[in-house]
């Protein structure tokens, strides 16, 4: 009799254990994704479909992955590029790096997003000494900001002694201004609070923790790390740092970003105007771009110059990355070599002679100059105009 209830006891632990698994288990990609159809994890290869067609329509589209509860369900490649094809992330390495600031609060090595820049950077006096980490990363720093949003910092040999001469024309936490000198002003915060540089910090903190191993984040030539703009990889990598959030900062039981952290960040405090005239107004929080917030639900992203994405609807566990055509100058520090001397006060007039040099054969990119640079092929048109309808198609998958 005794025998019977064991082994119905065990019966019933086994039923329970069949039930709760498919529940609480997820999936994490090891050395690679595992891959499974859409329809076995209930989405549409008709709405996959859709989406993919309409990232193609714009000749610029390098490469498109598609990730659902941990499984590679779809990617597509244009011609000459594959699932090893390195892309450039441009500002979607803000999103990285600003997760290195959550790290360090949950470190104690921050004190908390509201500390002040000036405990950490004695640069930040007079004008600047009030503005908050927070203010910085939600872009409202009130820091100077032309029209060219201090591109032209990224054709100069020291970034960091540019940036810090930037003082505040405004009140902080009083508007919204889209500014590269906020993400590049995080890295010293970090270098000067931890005493080890961004870039060393995201390859501990986060990149080699969820398994990515083919990247480069790339320096300028006075050694400063580029925060807010450059680190290379593939988009199957990317998607790993999207996956990242969609699971509330944890990498199969290992809590990498703080999940309080990443609570906050789903929760943006700007509403935006679109730098693009297709493109509805978006919402910004922590350096996260949010393509949905409605009763709908939200589709966050980490976006990039020329149309650079890592889309994530956390709710149905979906990542969506896309990446434009790259060529690889090699190297991670910057050196402009032959153009250096060249005056970039007005970076549109300097690309388009830059562009020009390149055309004519006056130099080669891959031969003579270190840095990222994306060329005509890699600059999105058609991507921009079918922003709304591509969001939608990304939302549809889960309906």
């Amino acid at each position: 009799m005794n025998k019977i209830k064991i082994i119905k006891s065990l019966v019933l632990i086994a039923c329970s254990i069949s039930f709760i698994l498919p529940l609480s288990a997820k999936e994490f990609p090891g050395e690679s994704w595992s891959v499974k159809n859409p329809g076995e994890l209930g989405v549409e290869a008709s709405k996959v479909e859709k989406l993919f067609d309409l990232s193609f329509q714009d000749d610029a589209t390098q490469s498109v992955v598609l990730i659902k509860d941990g499984y590679l369900i779809a990617e597509k490649y244009a011609d000459g590029y594959d699932r090893e094809s390195i892309a450039t992330s441009w500002s979607m390495a803000k999103s990285f790096y600003a997760s290195l600031i959550g790290i360090s609060i949950e470190k104690g090595e921050i004190g908390s997003l509201d500390d002040k820049v000036s405990e950490y950077l004695d640069y930040f006096n007079e004008d600047r000494e009030n503005i908050t980490i927070r203010e910085v990363l939600d872009m409202a720093s009130g820091l100077e900001n032309p029209d060219h949003e201090h591109e032209i910092m990224f054709f100069l040999d020291d970034h960091l002694a540019y940036a810090k001469e930037i003082k505040r024309d405004k009140e902080a936490n009083t508007v919204f201004e889209y500014n590269n000198v906020n993400s590049l002003i995080i890295g010293d915060i970090l270098l000067k609070a931890t005493g080890k540089k961004s870039d060393v910090l995201l390859k501990e903190r986060v990149l080699d923790p969820i398994g990515t191993k083919n990247y480069t984040l790339w320096r300028d030539a006075a050694e400063n790390v580029l925060s807010y703009c450059c680190i290379d990889m593939s988009a199957r990598d990317y998607s790993r740092f999207g996956l990242l959030f969609s699971r509330n900062g944890d990498w199969n039981g290992q809590q990498i970003v703080p999940y309080d952290f990443v609570q906050e960040t789903y929760n943006p405090r700007w509403t935006t105007p679109s730098y693009h005239a297709d493109m509805n107004s978006r919402d910004y929080g922590l350096h996260w771009w949010f393509s949905k917030n409605d009763e709908e639900g939200k589709i966050m992203n980490a976006s990039g110059k020329f149309g650079q994405y890592i889309f994530i609807d956390q709710a149905n566990d979906l990542i969506f990355t896309r990446v434009t055509k790259y060529t690889s100058t090699g190297g991670s520090k910057q050196d402009w070599g032959p153009i250096r001397d060249y005056d970039v006060s007005d970076v549109g007039r300097f690309l388009w002679f830059f562009r020009l040099l390149e055309k004519i054969g006056w130099y080669n990119i891959e031969r003579d100059i270190k840095s990222p640079v994306t060329l005509e092929d890699g600059e999105s048109k058609e991507f921009y105009e079918n922003y709304d309808e591509i969001i939608d198609a990304i939302a549809d998958l889960s309906r």
